[in-house]
C-alpha cells in the first residue's frame, strides 16, 4: 500500500500509475477537507479498480462517483440520520457496478411490485445468504446495524432528494462563511488553496494552545494530531454540519480572537 502525496491546494498529486497497481482509493472530499477532481481519472486508471471513499451528505450537491466510472463506493452512513454513539453501532454504505454485484458482501434488497401492483421491498440474490449458502455466504449483518440502516433509510425517506440537498448547501455555506471569517483573524489561514466543502484546515502559530481555549468554550474542533499524520504542522481542522447556529459559528471566531 502507498500513499499518494498532495499539492499545495490539498488535492492528490494523480500523475502515472505504478506498474503493477490493482487500486486506487481516493475519498470525497479527501482527509484535508478538499473535493478531488475525479474527472477522467477512471480512464487514466484503465483496469486499474477505482474505488472511491464518500461523505454521503456532499453527495446532495456534489457529482456521484459512479459519473466519474468508480467502480466501487463505500462511505460512512452515521451523517444519515444516525447519532455518533460514542463510535458504534454505525452502518457502512456499499455500492459497486452490476458485474460485481454477486462478489459484493452485505445483503442485498431488490425493488418490484406484488401481484396487487404496489411497489414494495424483497431480499434479492438470495443464493449469497446465510440460509442457503452457510459459511461460505457473503453477506453477513448483524440487528445493530440493520437498525441504523432503517434509520438512514426513514431519513432520507424523510429528506427526499431536494431535503438532502439543501442540508449539503446548508452545511456548505456556514463552513464557507466560518473560513473566511477565520482567515480574517490576524495569525490565522486556511493550510489550502483548494474547493471544499464543510471541513478545512486552518494554520495558526499554537494549534494546540487554541484547540484546548475552544474545547474550555465547549466547542469541539480536530486536534492537530490529526493533521500532523497527514503531514501538516502547526494547524488544526474544522467541520460545519447544517446543525450549527449562527450564534455558536460566531462564538467560535470570537474565542479565536481572544
Amino acid at each position: 500500500m502507498v500513499d499518494v502525496p498532495y499539492d499545495e491546494t490539498g488535492r492528490l498529486t494523480l500523475g502515472d500509475v505504478p506498474e503493477g497497481t490493482v487500486a486506487l482509493i481516493v475519498q470525497q472530499p479527501n482527509g484535508l477537507g478538499i473535493i478531488e477532481d475525479l474527472s477522467g481519472l477512471k480512464e487514466r486508471l484503465g483496469d486499474v479498480f477505482l474505488i472511491v471513499s464518500v461523505y454521503p451528505v456532499a453527495l446532495g450537491v456534489l457529482e456521484p462517483p459512479g459519473s466519474f466510472g468508480a467502480d466501487i463506493v463505500v462511505g460512512e452512513g452515521q451523517p444519515l440520520g444516525n447519532p455518533l454513539s460514542f463510535g458504534g453501532p454505525l452502518l457502512g454504505i456499499f455500492a459497486t457496478r452490476r458485474k460485481y454485484l454477486r462478489m459484493m458482501p452485505g445483503r442485498v434488497s431488490g425493488r418490484t411490485v406484488d401481484a396487487e401492483g404496489k411497489e414494495g421491498y424483497v431480499m434479492t440474490l438470495q443464493t449469497r445468504e446465510q440460509h442457503i449458502r452457510r459459511e461460505r455466504a457473503t453477506s453477513n449483518i448483524c440487528t445493530n446495524s440493520a437498525l441504523c440502516a432503517l434509520r438512514a433509510t426513514i431519513y432520507l425517506a424523510a429528506l427526499g432528494a431536494e431535503g438532502l440537498r439543501e442540508v449539503a448547501l446548508l452545511s456548505l455555506k456556514k463552513a464557507h462563511d466560518l473560513a473566511e471569517a477565520i482567515a480574517g483573524i490576524p495569525g490565522y489561514e486556511l493550510a489550502f488553496s483548494g474547493p471544499f466543502f464543510n471541513e478545512f484546515v486552518v494554520k495558526c502559530p499554537d494549534p494546540a494552545g487554541v484547540v484546548k481555549r475552544l474545547y474550555r468554550e465547549g466547542i469541539a474542533v480536530g486536534l492537530p494530531e490529526y493533521v500532523v499524520r497527514m503531514g501538516v504542522e502547526g494547524a488544526f481542522s474544522v467541520a460545519v454540519t447544517e446543525k450549527r447556529t449562527e450564534e455558536e459559528l460566531q462564538r467560535l471566531v470570537e474565542v479565536l480572537r481572544g
